[in-house]
């Protein structure tokens, strides 16, 4: 199993998918991590033409005022899903529902986490106890 937990420093999990500037990507078999990097992410807030100040205007609402819908949150979200196209798992703290729904869509398992350090993660992915919090960590 291949995760990509998004981290601003390494070694805590961030609170915020999009504000997050790098992937830890964790190679997990057989119980023991077997590879690790540290991927720089060019998409969400972090990319080279991110329009930062308009986040909210550029990304589409849904009708219960939630951000992240639409033909243009679509294809960031792709963008951003193929970064880490491949791995099966992605972990952050929180994140928007339609990142949320697009994510799951390009096949990853995405699970959000109250978990503050990505070693306890890990942690608790190996030992099958790393819970979802996903109905209380999206907006």
């Amino acid at each position: 199993m291949k995760v990509a937990i998004v981290t601003v420093d390494g070694v805590t999990v961030s609170q915020h998918f999009g504000r997050s500037p790098f992937y830890r990507i964790i190679e997990i078999r057989d119980g023991n991590v077997v590879n690790e990097e540290i991927r720089k992410r060019g998409t969400g807030h972090f990319a080279a033409n991110s329009n930062r100040e308009n986040h909210h205007e550029v990304s589409h609402f849904n009708e219960q005022g939630r951000h992240g819908y639409g033909a243009d949150a679509d294809a960031k979200h792709r963008s951003m899903a193929n970064e880490i196209g491949d791995c099966d798992v992605l972990v952050a703290g929180g994140m928007g529902s339609g990142a949320y729904e697009s994510f799951k869509r390009a096949g990853l398992d995405v699970i959000l986490t109250d978990l503050m350090y990505i070693e306890d993660v890990v942690n608790a992915l190996i030992s099958g106890n790393l819970e979802n919090l996903a109905d209380s960590r999206t907006d």
